[in-house]
């Protein structure tokens, strides 16, 4: 039992810390989990790389290619 309550915390714990990417301008709405995402190629703006916590605190979702 303690080892599978172990596991679930390092899995829950691992996706909130995982990293994306946002593309910030104004019509932008979308976090990506590649840097290459074919999603990101539009951006003409800063792409900056964050935790999916904070992409969606902003109001960001996931990409639709990477759904």
């Amino acid at each position: 039992m303690k080892l599978i309550c172990l596991l679930l915390l390092c899995i829950t714990s691992h996706s909130v810390d995982k990293k994306v990417y946002v593309c910030f301008s104004k019509g932008a709405s979308r976090y990506h989990y590649k840097e290459h995402c074919r999603g990101l190629s539009a951006c003409k703006h800063v792409v900056k790389k964050m935790t999916i916590e904070e992409a969606k605190e902003f109001g960001f979702t996931l990409c639709k290619w990477e759904d």
